[in-house]
């Protein structure tokens, strides 16, 4: 039996970051083996701020658990870790007590790693350490501290985390010039040279320029602030020694590496990598920020902190750029829709605080109710890579029949204030006005019930259209529990009209024309302003996120809205099927990787090809990707019974 439970802890950590980087299946299953299940009720806490670290760290298998910041002003929400998620990584790397308070947010599932035997993976696994040391280095959580970051940022992405691969093929190149002094100097003379050249922190060389030591502002804090060491004493008694040293020739993922293993911020470059030679430069924590302007975290903290639509438009052209680079590295695409919806999450978040600025401006004040923002269609999906248009929705709170309309007022008006903010950055207005500024789409709870049972019940094409736009909602503003509410409604008991309405469903999954003619050619468009072009999304995608979801409401799960975690999570449900599933993740893989793809070179959505302009490569995988679809297909009429509904 405990083979048994470590084998499925294994099965589940082999695809979770960093644990997924370790291809040694027998390393990985003594991890598995000393792991604990905990199960956490809604509101239970895993560690306070200030508490001392423990011996292990920790992964979401199901649930949420929230990790707050707590002063004075009460508690602040940091971030909201779900499945997959790791948090509570500071026990591995550092010996500063916790942050965060970390509280479960609803019933679940976590899994306590050891980190004394996790530890011991870090110098055989390089890719581990690169992805602790660019999380440490790309973290904005903990940009308040003056301590030592933490990495417990893998949390902040979710994902395999931050862009490694550009780290590994960047050189340092010339570094900033060090400001150096003799070991004859006093700690006050070198304090005004690091006043007068803004730096945080100063080397001390001996005569031949050869560095015998390093002074940093943490230690004017922590010994001259303090009165441990006196202004006047020399250089000699606050200096580190002895200096960690670089050659020219170092990688920024190499200087993160070296940074992580020795617990240190800046490093030292010479002539020849050893302090024997002369001094030619110093790399900082800061320094590596810089270099890395691209990397997804230092993004998600620019975005956060814009204050215009324009820049946000500046900051999504560069996410643009990193996007074209995970491509080209063929970086996992489950990855690279990771990152991307966790930044275009945060840019909807960032239109929204400027809306409700506006509204303040207005004289409107704050939200009358709790309201959360749903992201729909293939950003509730989490799949939207390029800037396609805008399908939103408004949830709020029930409010009295007396307050409606003015409560009401007030939601149009600030979703009008985040669309257009949206339309700035690059998300054009969605045609069909599928929007939260439209009324139909801006709702209390009770009315969106409405809503949704009436698409349930009444199954005509265009409520099934607005079904399989709609039912892809994922909150991204607010604290979740109005979405919720949704879901749980969704899923009630109503067996007649529940067994016509996911029939409805499948059918309308199974009606896409095939891809391919009888002579194996695209099936392309025949007329109008796509002429002789092949509908990738109406023809290959939608298909595949169509029986996803059908999949998924029969089997009764809720809040997986990604088609790639859909197709894993019906390969648990069903093992006798898990191959099937599992080659329809992966056609979906490749399809929305050929789109964003071709969006990127064309600047346009990517979803109309002309089959000329791929190469060969690209159409083999194509077609292979076709199969799957048709299997999915099969498998909803059967499941269905759709041919006794014809």
């Amino acid at each position: 039996m405990a083979n048994q439970v470590t084998r499925r802890l294994y099965d589940f950590l082999k695809d979770v970051p960093p644990f997924n980087y370790v291809d040694d299946e027998a390393a990985l299953l003594r991890v598995a083996s000393r792991v604990e299940v905990t199960y956490l009720t809604p509101g239970t806490v895993v560690f306070r701020p200030g508490e001392p670290p423990r011996d292990r760290f920790f992964v979401v298998k199901e649930g949420a658990v929230e990790l707050f910041r707590v002063d004075d002003a009460g508690e602040q929400l940091v971030e909201r870790c779900g499945e997959g998620d790791v948090f509570g990584i500071r026990p591995l790397l550092a010996e500063d007590n916790y942050l965060f308070l970390a509280r479960a947010a609803e019933e679940s599932l976590v899994y306590a790693i050891n980190t004394a035997g996790f530890r011991e993976l870090l110098p055989l696994y390089p890719r581990v350490t690169q992805f602790l040391a660019a999380t440490m280095a790309g973290s904005n959580r903990y940009a308040i501290t003056a301590t030592k970051p933490s990495p417990e940022a893998t949390a902040e992405l979710g994902a395999e985390s931050l862009a490694f691969g550009l780290l590994e093929s960047q050189r340092l190149g010339n570094l900033r010039q060090p400001i150096t002094c003799f070991a004859t100097a006093r700690i006050v003379d070198a304090a005004k040279l690091m006043t007068e050249h803004n730096v945080g922190s100063i080397v001390v060389v001996s005569r031949e320029h050869h560095p015998v030591g390093i002074i940093t502002d943490r230690d004017f804090r922590s010994k001259v602030a303090t009165g441990v060491r006196s202004p006047q004493d020399g250089v000699i008694k606050l200096m580190k020694k002895p200096v960690v040293c670089i050659g020219p020739t170092l990688t920024a993922a190499d200087v993160q590496i070296e940074m992580l293993r020795r617990g240190i911020n800046h490093l030292v470059q010479t002539e020849d990598g050893t302090r024997n030679s002369p001094i030619t430069g110093v790399v900082s924590k800061h320094d590596l920020l810089v270099l890395q302007g691209n990397n997804p975290a230092v993004l998600i903290r620019e975005i956060g902190r814009a204050k215009s639509a324009a820049y946000l438009r500046t900051l999504r052209e560069r996410a643009e750029r990193m996007l074209a680079t995970y491509l080209e590295q063929e970086v996992s695409i489950v990855f690279i829709t990771t990152i991307m919806t966790r930044l275009n999450d945060e840019i909807i978040r960032t239109c929204i605080k400027m809306g409700l600025a506006r509204m303040q401006a207005d004289g409107r004040g704050n939200p009358p109710a709790l309201f959360d923002w749903l992201a729909l269609g293939s950003q509730g999906r989490g799949e939207q890579l390029l800037r396609t248009d805008q399908d939103n929705a408004l949830i709020f709170a029930d409010v009295p029949a007396a307050r409606y309309n003015t409560v009401k007022d007030y939601f149009l008006q600030l979703a009008g204030y985040v669309t257009e903010s949206l339309n700035q950055v690059g998300f054009e207005y969605c045609t069909a006005d599928m929007m939260a500024s439209n009324p139909a789409w801006c709702l209390p709870v009770s009315k969106w019930k409405e809503q949704f049972t009436h698409w349930m019940d009444d199954n005509t094409a265009e409520n099934l259209l607005n079904v399989s736009i709609f039912f892809d909602f994922r909150g991204v503003w607010g604290d979740g529990s109005l979405p919720a509410q949704l879901t749980k409604h969704i899923f009630r008991e109503r067996p007649g009209s529940r067994t016509r309405f996911l029939a409805s469903l499948a059918q309308m999954a199974v009606n896409y024309p095939s891809p391919l003619t009888f002579f194996r050619n695209f099936v392309v468009e025949r007329s109008g302003e796509h002429k002789n072009q092949f509908d990738l999304k109406s023809r290959a995608m939608r298909p595949l996120t169509d029986a996803a979801r059908v999949l998924m409401l029969e089997a009764r799960v809720g809040n997986v809205n990604n088609t790639f975690r859909r197709y894993e999570t019906m390969a648990e449900l069903e093992p006798q099927n898990a191959r099937g599933y599992r080659e329809a993740a992966q056609a979906y893989e490749v399809l929305i990787r050929l789109r964003a793809t071709v969006g990127l070179r064309r600047q346009d959505s990517g979803r109309y090809l002309e089959p000329k302009e791929l190469t060969s490569m690209q159409r083999v995988l194509l077609r292979n990707s076709f199969n799957p679809v048709g299997d999915m297909q099969m498998r909803l009429e059967t499941r269905f019974q759709l041919n006794f509904l014809r």
